[in-house]
């Protein structure tokens, strides 16, 4: 574990667990999803969610890995309010079935945490033609929130408590490509790099939120904050696309990654913790408050982005 685990100004630190971040946090009566919650972090936030009161619907690409991680959670916590539908980010007619299911189920949602990823994968299209990480990582999450805000704030002004939505970005965000986002060469395959595409990826999760936050404050009377975090250097089975990095993290993971416990905490400090209410389109890193990069705070970059998802949506 980092051996650099001061404790910043929120009282927690790198080596804080989800568990740590949101003791005595009462979430009963909140309902949550979480995409990507069949594996690794999301699972781990599923279950401190549950733990605190919380209803999670769980968004799993696959629906066995789905049911048994919520059956082992069940089994842990009797009392936890577990689902599993089916969701796969990187198609839009999976994203819109899912929505369209959750939305007339007559369930309230008070917060909306976008955590599945893949990285690093080699280059290739989703099922709507669109680069798999940019469609999976960022694409996907901006429809599903785009069909869920309606409800999110119907549950905001009924329930009168405040709704949030959660981005899971990188600080691989820093890492784009040079312009950022590569708008008119998205699925250039000549100039494609794994790494550069999956931090232009994270890059979105940041802009995406930020414009969000910004859209949502004109919006009268909605209590809904949208933010966008680093959950850390974690060893989870992201790596499985580079047979050098699983290697590494492997060996050296334990030493220098943090866990999974740890991993999940500024996911759910974000989603739960009373000093995170009222804050809108900021970004986290080890249940603080951290500074995304230049280009993560780029307005017009985020406009842009946003009208160009929009676009590719419809």
């Amino acid at each position: 574990m980092w051996p650099f685990n001061r404790k910043g100004p929120s009282g927690f630190s790198s080596s804080s667990t989800a568990e740590d971040v949101t003791q005595g946090v009462d979430g009963t009566g909140l309902t949550a999803i979480v995409t990507g919650a069949s594996s690794g972090i999301g699972t781990e936030t599923t279950r401190v969610l549950a733990l605190r009161g919380v209803h999670v619907i769980m968004g799993v690409r696959n629906m066995v890995a789905g049911k048994d991680a919520k059956e082992a959670i069940v089994k842990e916590i009797p009392t936890a309010k577990v689902d599993a539908m089916e969701l796969d980010l990187s198609s839009m007619a999976s994203v819109k079935k899912f929505a369209s299911n959750f939305n007339s189920s007559g369930l309230p949602l008070n917060i909306l945490i976008n955590n599945a990823g893949v990285m690093a994968t080699p280059f290739m299209l989703s099922k709507d033609n669109i680069e798999l990480q940019f469609a999976t990582n960022h694409l996907g999450h901006f429809l599903l929130t785009n069909l869920l805000l309606e409800n999110m704030k119907k549950t905001s002004r009924k329930s009168r408590k405040e709704g949030r939505i959660v981005n899971v970005s990188s600080e691989a965000h820093r890492f784009s490509y040079r312009e950022g986002i590569r708008f008119d060469k998205l699925n250039d395959k000549s100039g494609y790099s794994s790494f550069a595409a999956y931090g232009q990826s994270k890059l979105s999760n940041v802009l995406h939120a930020n414009e969000l936050a910004r859209t949502i404050k004109q919006d009268d009377g909605v209590e809904i904050t949208a933010n966008s975090l680093h959950p850390g250097a974690i060893a989870t089975n992201l790596f499985r696309q580079s047979n050098i990095m699983n290697g590494i993290v492997n060996t050296l993971g334990r030493f220098v990654l943090k866990n999974v416990q740890q991993g999940a905490a500024t996911t759910c400090y974000v989603a739960l913790h009373p000093q995170v209410k009222g804050v809108s389109g900021e970004y986290f890193s080890d249940s603080n408050l951290s500074k995304a990069s230049t280009q993560g705070r780029d307005s017009e970059l985020a406009k842009k982005l946003w009208d160009f998802s929009m676009n590719l949506i419809k």
